[in-house]
């Protein structure tokens, strides 16, 4: 047995294989990504106290001997521990490496794939079915995410995506709407364009906002995000319906048909979630970059072909 496994063994450590599947259930709560294992990271005394190991199993300090330099090189068993579970979920391509997840995110993180993302959720007994609705990233999608954020902004923007399948499924198209609206809900940090609300689930794992499409998926609106709003069920229902719609410059146009419906339609309290735009017209809440601003070529199909005037 090696000087290591002795440890390990003496001190009763997890197993690498617990730790690998304690790290993608850690990656699914923490929405895909994780810190590396740097001494004073919080992620790493999460995971230890998952385990609830003592304050020996916590500090014991591995010394290996560094032959290339001659020298000895002290590291903390827990700690390597956890980069080698890490490491072997790597090799299975279940997570990605800090050393790749940096060129996607400018963060030094482990990441979920795709097929880790499946993995955990088989582990937590979460139907598959819900892939789509979760904000958990996974390297795939960022990527997807990555291209959509940075590609520049054309002067002649169309907004249709003439080879779109709209009843077929497949793995990439999945991915695609995934990254879709990762891209859109992030560049608005996560609240509704119209009313300002953000708030996810008490267990962190859903944002109440959607990625709604200006030119919509039945019209084979384009997945990017020049195409997209982020916004509340409510006024994404009411987007989508034709009561709201926008100017070129972003501020708010009600349909004149709100005049004609009884006063107690539309409202909660003393809330009215369409009226209370009707005399100010306010801009929508924006992303920080001009770049990624809803395209006025998406916008005005909405206005002519959409709105209700």
């Amino acid at each position: 047995m090696s000087y290591e496994g002795k440890m390990l063994k003496d001190l009763a450590m997890p197993s690498k294989k617990e730790v690998e599947k304690t790290l993608l259930k850690t990656l699914f709560k923490h929405n895909g990504v994780i810190k590396e294992f740097a001494t004073g990271e919080e992620i790493v005394n999460e995971i230890a106290d998952e385990f609830i190991l003592n304050e020996n199993q916590r500090t014991a300090i591995l010394e290996r001997i560094y032959r290339k330099e001659n020298r000895i090189v002290k590291t903390p068993l827990w700690h390597r521990l956890l980069y080698r579970a890490a490491d072997s979920l790597a090799k299975e391509k279940l997570v990605s490496r800090p050393t790749s997840t940096i060129l996607l995110t400018n963060k030094k993180e482990w990441m979920l794939t795709e097929n880790g993302f499946d993995l955990a959720l088989k582990i937590l007994n979460i139907p598959k079915t819900q892939k789509e609705f979760l904000p958990t990233k996974s390297f795939e999608v960022q990527k997807i995410v990555k291209k959509l954020i940075e590609t520049p902004r054309p002067a002649n923007y169309d907004p249709f995506d003439k080879e779109k399948k709209v009843a077929k499924v497949t793995r990439e198209s999945t991915i695609r709407t995934r990254g879709f609206r990762q891209a859109v809900i992030e560049a608005y940090d996560y609240k509704c364009a119209f009313c300002g609300m953000k708030i996810q689930t008490p267990d962190s794992l859903l944002w109440e906002v959607e990625a709604a499409h200006i030119v919509p998926n039945s019209e084979k609106g384009k997945d990017d995000i020049l195409n997209g709003l982020s916004v509340c069920h409510l006024h994404h229902w009411a987007f989508d319906v034709g009561w709201l719609t926008l100017h070129d410059d972003f501020r708010i146009q009600v349909s004149s048909k709100v005049n004609s419906l009884p006063s107690d339609f539309g409202r909660m309290g003393d809330y009215d979630f369409i009226r209370i735009f009707s005399n100010k017209s306010p801009k929508i809440l924006l992303p920080k970059r001009k770049e990624i601003y809803p395209h006025q070529n998406a916008i005005s199909w909405h206005r002519e072909n959409k709105f209700s005037p």
